[in-house]
């Protein structure tokens, strides 16, 4: 008797993304080795906006327009939060640094609720709670407080939050690749300059977006090349997912993104996670998947 299992053509390409997404994180993390995370950041955009270009050299963006500083403001909430993400892949494990990024609904959320006065639900509320403990978990704070790689994973998922909530009135005024591209291009021009001040500024702790720029050589070509078409490749398989599924059902499935990582950083040299982290990933894998039906 053969087993005849369909599976969603959407959630076939979230789970897609979700994979290919974790083994660019393995990229960054190699590229990390060799370079400073702000030089990967730059490395990550770069080729993005060499392909947005391209396409829209082919066929040039028709929008409204008239909300330049909203799409500023979303290119360098978008940067920032970059930064620490990739910072956090490089010092941190691959599953723990991906769960931060994963907060970004949960805040979304909160943030629309706030900014944009969109109704949030009890189960919406229940998800916020639940990701906050999560959060807890997952940091598992000293009397020290907060570490620096925790405040740096929380502020990946709250700065792509606030690029996200922009987005959502961008959308009214611009074509989706100027949005796109006004993230990739502060991402782009953001650490030419960050990279002009680096030598002039002697503080270790912003060392999260200061860093020389050193020509990769070698194999780690082959490993910012992957990381740049790879993440891009991701965004086209999530840009389908999103098209073909209920937003609700594939923001869901995005979370299995965190396992994929797992799994990749394994292969890396990560250990597993232990009890209490275990319990923070699937509070917070609980919250987003919540916040996804929520909408």
């Amino acid at each position: 008797m053969k087993l005849d299992i369909k599976i969603d053509e959407g959630v076939k390409y979230m789970l897609l993304a979700s994979f290919v997404f974790a083994i660019m994180g393995a990229f960054a993390k190699l590229s990390s080795q060799h370079m400073s995370s702000l030089e990967v950041v730059f490395f990550r955009n770069v080729f993005g906006v060499l392909i947005i270009g391209f396409a829209v050299l082919k066929s040039p963006m028709k929008h409204v327009g008239g909300k330049p500083f909203l799409l500023f403001f979303r290119g360098l909430m978008g940067f920032v939060a970059l930064l620490a993400f990739f910072y956090n892949i490089a010092h941190i494990s691959l599953g723990d640094a991906m769960t931060f990024s994963k907060t970004s609904p949960i805040f979304t959320a909160l943030f629309a609720w706030f900014f944009l006065h969109e109704k949030l639900p009890i189960k919406g509320w229940m998800a916020v709670f639940i990701g906050f403990v999560g959060i807890i978990f997952i940091t598992e704070p000293s009397g020290l407080g907060f570490s620096k790689y925790d405040v740096l994973g929380i502020f990946s998922g709250v700065g792509a939050a606030l690029a996200y909530t922009s987005v959502r009135e961008l959308k009214k005024y611009y074509d989706t690749r100027a949005i796109v591209l006004s993230f990739m291009g502060v991402g782009t021009i953001g650490p030419l300059l960050l990279f002009f001040i680096s030598p002039y500024v002697d503080m270790p702790e912003l060392d999260f977006m200061l860093g020389r720029f050193v020509m990769p050589s070698g194999v780690v070509w082959l490993y910012v090349l992957a990381m740049g078409l790879l993440a891009t490749l991701a965004q086209v398989y999530m840009t389908k997912a999103y098209g073909a599924s209920k937003a609700g059902i594939i923001g869901a499935v995005s979370y299995t993104n965190i396992p994929f990582s797992i799994l990749v950083g394994l292969f890396l040299g990560d250990s597993l996670p232990g009890i209490i982290t275990t319990t923070g990933i699937v509070l917070i894998i609980t919250a987003g998947v919540l916040v996804a039906k929520a909408k």
